[in-house]
């Protein structure tokens, strides 16, 4: 690797770093596509000091973007443990590729999800080897309403998590479980999950994505096999085949509790030190 692109990768870790361990749990913090405004991220957990603390100044506001110690970049191991996931077989054929299998899951009446959608939401972005392939659990209000994956209020903080990993959301491949969406934006059925489980098993086939990121517990048991959250799935390498994964929490999740940052931020860094490897 040259300098530069190992300067813009160390650039792009503390960025992401900075995001995903901020209080706020809302968007205002995460940084912008390249050219658009951009708003600083204040990284409020500061570390406490036994020396004793002088009164507020009131003459004089605080700097708040002044960080008295700037955060460090934590490397990953770099032998994280690994765990191989049985994929059922065979595979289904789909001579048509992807164009066949989009209109397979919108003509698709295998569960009751189809009673209720405005549209399937099959997937978009990058179809030929891209650098991670993200699987959510299903479409949502806005996503049922487009036609496309994480379009919404998660979708914009996926976006942002992307760009700050240094990547763009046109480098990877964004899917989920189910198709339809659920009702009142229900978790999905082991059933209506089961149902889809063979399309997504095509798309991941048909795609190639370098690296797999299962954003969190459904889309993580659905792939895995697994009914361990994702506290338990977190935190180390998974093989879908040749494919390494990892599981973390969903965007959704992180804007509701901001104690999800942190693990988020670890299991993002696996993935971009493995990038950075190949």
């Amino acid at each position: 690797m040259d300098e530069t692109m190992a300067r813009h990768v160390a650039e792009a870790a503390s960025a992401l770093r900075r995001i995903l361990l901020a209080e706020s749990g809302d968007l205002a913090g995460l940084p912008c596509p390249p050219g658009a405004a951009r708003t600083a991220a204040i990284d409020s957990r500061a570390a406490p000091s036994n020396r004793p603390q002088p009164a507020a100044d009131t003459r004089r506001a605080p700097d708040p973007l002044r960080e008295t110690r700037p955060p460090v970049a934590r490397q990953p191991s770099a032998n994280p443990p690994q765990h191989q996931i049985a994929i059922p077989q065979p595979s289904p054929e789909f001579p048509g590729g992807l164009e066949e299998l989009a209109s397979r899951v919108r003509s698709c009446t295998l569960c009751s999800l189809h009673e209720s959608r405005t549209n399937t939401v099959f997937g978009e972005g990058c179809i030929t080897t891209p650098q991670v392939m993200f699987v959510g659990e299903g479409p949502g209000a806005d996503e049922d309403l487009t036609g496309r994956p994480f379009v919404g209020a998660s979708g914009q903080l996926l976006d942002r998590m992307i760009v700050a990993m240094g990547l763009r959301r046109e480098d990877c491949y964004i899917a989920n479980v189910v198709k339809c969406r659920p009702p009142h934006d229900a978790t999905p059925l082991p059933n209506q999950a089961g149902a889809c489980m063979p399309f997504l098993r095509a798309q991941i086939s048909m795609i190639k994505p370098q690296f797999l990121v299962a954003l969190g517990a459904s889309a993580a048991n659905a792939i895995t096999g697994s009914q361990d959250g994702v506290a338990r799935l977190r935190g180390r390498i998974h093989r879908y085949g040749d494919i390494p994964m990892v599981v973390t929490y969903h965007p959704a999740a992180l804007l509701r509790n901001a104690d999800y940052k942190r693990p988020t931020w670890t299991d993002l860094q696996m993935v971009m030190a493995r990038l950075r490897s190949e």
